[in-house]
């Protein structure tokens, strides 16, 4: 199988880095709209625009499914995505909430939730948590991460700083919902910050664990290929790419 990868910048990579791992399908093709990321701070129209545009990229693949990696476009443009495609388009929010359920935590343990602006207004994560009876939620817009990461800084003391404007007033969580692909790059920083070392769940270990579940999926023969596409600075992906996936990368 062959499947596709869509992000608003580099974050996905953390998605592909998990399917990389798994080696479940024989190609990965990953597309970061670098151009306008991020997509956190748009309105949902605009959101569901550029996100039919990207599904458009991917009908010059002969993809097999297709993973919306961006919090904010699995929110609020999955139903238009998949009206449009002849291919199953999945969304990373179902997948991390099923992780959660899927965990050791209580009920009443402190769920933190840190997102885009527009994740965190959708209500998503947070009605899905509160159906299962998740008492204990905090919600939090951390949408400065996302140049950050885009910037390639994934530790230091502008991540400290950061950490410090968004957290500095909450209690500890015990797990922390990374409700945007871009912060499992910044999950070594999150961990050391907060003393009691929380349980992080991200997207692209939740979204395999749901592929696995839903489709039947073989380990393949030879190493998954990977192909990498950019709206603009793909060489500055590439960089990325090549820090988080630890591996070459194809010319």
């Amino acid at each position: 199988m062959k499947i596709g990868v869509f992000d608003s910048g580099a974050g996905g990579l953390s998605v592909v880095k998990s399917l990389l791992e798994k080696n479940l399908f024989d190609e990965v093709i990953y597309y970061g709209d670098t151009a306008r990321v991020p997509y956190g701070p748009k309105d949902k129209n605009t959101i569901i625009r550029y996100s039919l545009e990207a599904l458009e990229f991917f009908n010059n693949f002969d993809i097999d499914l297709l993973i919306t990696a961006c919090n904010t476009v699995s929110a609020y443009a999955l139903d238009e995505m998949n009206a449009q495609s002849s291919y199953p388009v999945l969304g990373v929010i179902e997948a991390g909430v099923l992780a959660v359920e899927n965990s050791s935590l209580e009920k009443d343990d402190h769920i933190l939730i840190i997102a885009t602006r527009a994740t965190i207004n959708s209500q998503r994560y947070q009605q899905a948590l509160n159906h299962l009876n998740y008492s204990n939620i905090t919600a939090l817009q951390t949408g400065l991460f996302v140049p950050l990461v885009e910037e390639g800084i994934f530790e230091g003391e502008i991540i400290k700083a950061t950490m410090n404007h968004y957290f500095s007033s909450i209690n500890p969580p015990k797990a922390i919902i990374l409700g945007c692909t871009h912060f499992p790059l910044i999950g070594k920083a999150l961990k050391e910050y907060f003393v009691n070392r929380p349980l992080l769940i991200h997207s692209g270990e939740a979204i395999v664990e749901y592929l696995e579940s839903q489709y039947d999926l073989r380990v393949q023969n030879r190493e998954t290929s990977l192909k990498i596409f950019a709206s603009d600075n793909v060489a500055g992906l590439r960089k990325i790419a090549q820090y988080w996936l630890n591996r070459p990368l194809p010319a």
